[in-house]
């Protein structure tokens, strides 16, 4: 039997439900799983009217019986939509979150088998009153997970981060070598779990130019990120740094290893979105679910054209579906 995963709207005023319409009716994801799409279905039909797609939408509850249409969890009841392309609104923030709820229930209740988030806005969730900083943090609470840890998926390399939507200025207030060493520990395990790696190999990069130069040009590397490095080599995790981060990507040495550790967002997800933007996958690694969601943003300047381009959030559905097999063999 297929599994179930469900597609959540995203921003409606932006390429959200597109990206979640094309993709469920694209024959590599109905090949492999059951799309369960996620909010109002007047506004899947709005968009697939927009846009002429050709998809049979039905209002469905669980379990699931036909095949020849595309199943959709109507969140829409007493929520007022109206989609205006392009334009940051508190109606589509309250929307995107709904569905967010829903799909998490539907997976914590194991009536899905993955969550896959279409891109929302921060800011239209926050003035819908979802005061998060991202989706990621959204589903670790609403899925009761202790622990979460963000990974970019690409098929040429894997990146955790330490820190993630934080401004500039307050990494370090956020960095600490218990946290460093929490993230490690949680990517190792993702690494075994959710990917299959028996012994993985974790680079670790530097948060200073240079790794500090010794004190020269920072204290941190050495006073919290190598003694981090090694407390978790001692419990028997394959982990080595902190490597400089410009050197270590402009020598391809991501190669050598699993997965890499960046201690904030940009450092390491610039080289990623640089060698597969559009086809990464951001995964959420370490929660009591399993749950994926496409590279990009809401791309406002083209919601409503029909030009989005469907591949990130089809990556993101296999993996999805990649993840829970590996699951079911894991446990």
């Amino acid at each position: 039997m297929k599994p179930i995963i469900a597609i959540t709207i995203g921003d409606f005023n932006g390429i959200g439900p597109e990206v979640a319409l094309k993709a469920a009716s694209s024959a590599a994801v109905r090949r492999i799983c059951t799309p369960l799409l996620v909010g109002p279905l007047n506004v899947f039909e709005h968009v697939r009217s927009d846009l002429k797609l050709k998809l049979k939408l039905e209002k469905s509850s669980l379990p699931l019986l036909k095949s020849a249409v595309t199943p959709v969890i109507d969140t829409g009841d007493g929520i007022w939509a109206d989609v205006q392309y392009g334009k940051v609104a508190k109606t589509a923030g309250k929307n995107a979150g709904v569905a967010i709820e829903r799909a998490v229930e539907l997976c914590v209740k194991v009536q899905a088998a993955a969550m896959v988030t279409a891109p929302v806005s921060k800011e239209a969730l926050n003035l819908a009153g979802y005061n998060f900083p991202g989706q990621t943090e959204m589903i670790a609470l609403l899925s009761r997970s202790q622990r979460v840890a963000m990974m970019l998926v690409s098929n040429s390399m894997r990146v955790g981060l330490v820190t993630i939507h934080i401004g500039i200025k307050s990494i370090l207030e956020h960095i600490s070598k218990e946290k460093i060493v929490e993230k490690i520990h949680i990517i190792s395990d993702s690494l075994k779990k959710d990917f299959q790696i028996k012994k993985p190999r974790i680079a670790v990069l530097a948060l200073n130019p240079h790794a500090g130069e010794k004190g020269l040009i920072g204290t941190e590397d050495d006073e919290l990120i190598t003694p981090a490095i090694e407390e978790v080599k001692s419990t028997g995790i394959n982990a080595a740094g902190p490597f400089p981060a410009d050197a270590f990507f402009g020598k391809q040495s991501h190669t050598g290893y699993d997965a890499v550790v960046a201690m904030y967002h940009d450092q390491g997800l610039i080289p990623l979105k640089m060698s597969s933007f559009g086809k990464g996958v951001n995964f959420s690694a370490g929660l009591n679910i399993i749950r994926t969601s496409p590279d990009h943003g809401t791309a406002y300047d083209i919601a409503g054209k029909g030009t989005a381009n469907t591949s990130s959030m089809i990556e993101a559905i296999k993996l999805a579906v990649t993840i829970s097999g590996n699951w079911q063999r894991h446990d």
